[in-house]
């Protein structure tokens, strides 16, 4: 059954469609404190920023929306192409607390208010959430909620971003044992965090590759993320090669996401090119697996029209709208 949204949330969501098709195929590049360690060690400002202007400039003329931060995106955000939605990150980056413990902390001065203002089409809000630490996942679903409900003041539609990490110092999440409760800590986070108030939720793939390569196991896991979701969702690329996500897109999509949100599996090389060199890779390889990441989206995603459904108007609606 579809929910009607507000007029902003909706056309915040399709204007970050892919035109013809009410699913997502979104570039991600709002990172902060890993962009600076990608780059050279004397990158300063202006140099970050030039970088992202590049990349969000060159791919943003075939993706449905762009992600990107207000710490170095807003020239990018200014020169993108303007048939692109644009999404706005809300979150500081990084955590504070330990690594184990790790809270998020929203930017001073940076609200939902500023992002509508901007004239962004949606905010992306991240949160490192294990729902076995029940103390801490019961008092980021608190923020969570404060923050939707924020952003649906200025009738913006929130995509989520849950981040699993190891809340036992001793088990790193690339390790095995991690690997062994991954899907089930996935899977758990989208059936909470999907009910938050949150539009969409932005979602790591539920299995760890490295550790099980059984392709039907991959869909098996991908149908109950689905299926726990109240929202729609998309899948995130979490810096893996293009090879190892474009498999994983395939699968989410035709397993129930509503396309992808996608950062360094389609740009990471650009990051540490000379200009000429990236400007070359962008129009080419970049490019490319862009489009066929769109293709995969356009052709198996699950519409999030299936979730929402547009505001009837009557004669004089905007009376009462708020």
């Amino acid at each position: 059954m579809t929910r009607q949204l507000t007029p902003g949330r909706f056309r915040g969501l399709k204007s970050s469609s892919l035109a013809g098709h009410d699913v997502f195929g979104i570039v991600a590049f709002d990172q902060r404190g890993s962009y600076r360690r990608m780059m050279p060690p004397d990158s300063g400002y202006d140099d970050l920023v030039r970088v992202k202007n590049e990349v969000i400039g060159a791919l943003s003329s075939q993706a449905s929306a762009i992600l990107t931060d207000p710490t170095y995106g807003l020239g990018a955000a200014m020169r993108m192409n303007g048939k692109s939605g644009l999404l706005l990150a809300l979150e500081k980056s990084g955590y504070s607390g330990d690594s184990s413990y790790r809270k998020t902390d929203l930017i001073p001065a940076w609200t939902a208010e500023k992002i509508r203002k901007v004239g962004a089409n949606a905010v992306k809000f991240m949160v490192y959430y294990n729902p076995q630490n029940e103390a801490l996942a019961a008092e980021l679903e608190t923020l969570v909620r404060g923050v939707v409900e924020e952003c649906h003041r200025w009738d913006l539609p929130v995509f989520l971003e849950p981040m699993s990490y190891s809340v036992d110092p001793d088990i790193a999440k690339e390790s095995a044992a991690y690997a062994a409760k991954r899907p089930e800590i996935v899977i758990e986070t989208a059936r909470r965090l999907s009910r938050t108030g949150a539009d969409v939720l932005k979602m790591e793939f539920p299995l760890d590759i490295q550790y099980d390569r059984n392709r039907a196991t991959w869909r098996q896991a991908c149908a109950k993320l689905s299926d726990a979701s109240a929202v729609p969702w998309v899948l995130l690329s979490a810096g893996v090669d293009f090879a190892q996500f474009k498999p994983q897109a395939q699968i989410a999509c035709e397993s129930g996401a509503s396309g992808f949100l996608a950062g360094r599996a389609i740009w990471k090389e650009a990051a540490t090119m000379a200009e000429s060199e990236r400007c070359a890779f962008l129009r080419g390889a970049a490019t490319e697996r862009l489009k066929q990441l769109l293709a995969i989206a356009a052709a198996a995603a699950r519409p999030w029209s299936d979730f929402y459904a547009p505001p009837q108007p009557t004669e004089t609606w905007y009376e009462s709208y708020n």
